[in-house]
């Protein structure tokens, strides 16, 4: 088949033979995106998941002006700045009380390839090498090559599964099948693995699926209990999307090791972070440079974006943040509430902001028949909405208004209606 594209961009998670074209944005702010041919589109998933306090911030554009203009990249080897080390005092201030250092890279993937290298080279310098990570079925944890290896195998990875390395798994703690799950933990721990990975109450593109605080804490005490490593892929729990600022503060959990990106610049810029405890730290700190934490990019901490994570973070500092936060959370349950009795969706659920319903259709899963169709439906009436096939779920930035609440939902309702 060959493509009658004019474009030589190739799109992400895009299969480019059921498109004939696609929209140009060309400005952004609040929660809408504007095309060049003036249509004003409402941005229900926050641009996957990042865009926290809106599109175009203005305090978030200042500080990105700010900094272009005075230092835009340095070489982080054996060098600092001040926005990298601000960024850092205000990320141990606000996670988890314990966690004492942060190494910065540039995605959601890195950051969590970068904690599993943490763990391995933790193990091995104390010289007790360790190899095996246990992970949780359904979960998704990037797309670079270890990421993909501790998430879920299936459509997504099946071309790649020669590269990838093996892993323990236990089961989703499904409603009414928790402790299925912490009985598997516990003994995949007794074999003394690495780590375990996990995605703290809400796996993201597994589905939508949400589970309750208390079972993290209790995954959390399992691993402590055999000296097992836990690593919270907070990538895209983190910044609010639960509820609070992250999701392990529900559960009053430290990871070993906590993985941010995402929202961290506020969705402006591409930065991600590694927060680790002492003792991991300590592990890699010797005079033996053989011990060293051997990870780098080229761009690690560069200035502009660390500046731009800033200027989030100072606005996480603003009561008003909070509020917002809090009035979606409400909204959002508001919304969702009246299609718990719909029989045309099932599996309704919602975790602070985040909402999820499964259309019932004759085909589930990420390939479903109806996902496209769906793409299509949203994208007719202005409204970015990406469904995992017959999974609709709504993660919008926080400035949304009832107004733009109340479109998504009918937009939604309408889906159902009438089946694209």
């Amino acid at each position: 088949m060959t493509s009658p594209t004019k474009s030589p961009v190739w799109h992400p998670f895009t299969q480019h033979a059921l498109y004939d074209d696609f929209p140009t944005i060309v400005q952004a702010e609040g929660a809408y995106l504007h095309t060049d041919d003036g249509r004003r589109i409402l941005d229900a998933i926050a641009s996957w998941w990042v865009v926290t306090h809106g599109h175009c911030h203005p305090d978030i554009v200042r500080a990105i002006q700010a900094e272009a203009a005075k230092l835009n990249q340095i070489i982080f080897a054996a060098q600092t700045h001040p926005p990298a080390e601000q960024v850092a005092e205000r990320l141990i201030a606000l996670a988890p009380e314990g966690l004492s250092h942060v190494f910065f890279s540039d995605s959601g993937s890195t950051s969590v390839e970068v904690a599993l290298k943490m763990a391995l080279g933790y193990w091995r310098n104390l010289g007790a090498p360790r190899e095996r990570i246990v992970v949780m079925e359904h979960s998704y944890h990037g797309d670079t090559i270890g990421t993909m290896s501790v998430g879920a195998r299936g459509v997504f990875n099946a071309p790649y599964e020669p590269l990838l390395f093996s892993v323990d798994r236990v089961p989703f703690p499904a409603e009414g099948q928790e402790q299925d799950t912490l009985d598997a933990l516990e003994r995949a721990c007794r074999e003394k693995p690495a780590a375990f990975i996990v995605e703290p109450l809400i796996l993201g593109a597994g589905g939508m699926l949400m589970y309750p605080p208390h079972i993290l804490r209790e995954m959390r005490r399992i691993c402590t209990k055999a000296d097992v490593l836990f690593i919270a892929d907070e990538v895209m729990t983190g910044w609010g999307r639960t509820g609070t600022l992250f999701a392990c503060e529900q559960a009053d959990v430290t990871p070993d090791i906590v993985c941010y990106s995402k929202g961290i610049t506020g969705g402006a810029l591409p930065l991600a972070v590694t927060l680790c405890t002492p003792a991991i730290f300590e592990a890699h700190y010797s005079t033996d440079r053989s011990k060293t934490f051997f990870h780098s990019s080229s761009y690690t901490a560069n200035p502009i974006a660390c500046a731009a994570a800033l200027a989030n973070l100072k606005l996480w500092d603003d009561p008003q943040t909070r509020e917002r936060l809090a009035s979606l959370c409400a909204m959002q349950e508001r919304a969702i509430a009246p299609f718990r009795n719909d029989s045309r969706f099932e599996n309704v659920r919602r975790c602070g902001t985040i909402t999820a319903l499964d259309l019932k259709v004759g085909d589930a899963g990420y390939l479903a028949k109806i996902g496209p169709k769906l793409l299509t439906h949203f994208n007719r009436r202005d409204i970015l909405l990406r469904p995992l096939g017959n999974n609709i779920y709504v993660m919008p930035p926080y400035c949304v208004t009832p107004e733009d609440i109340e479109r998504i939902y009918g937009a939604i309702a309408e889906a159902a209606a009438t089946r694209p």
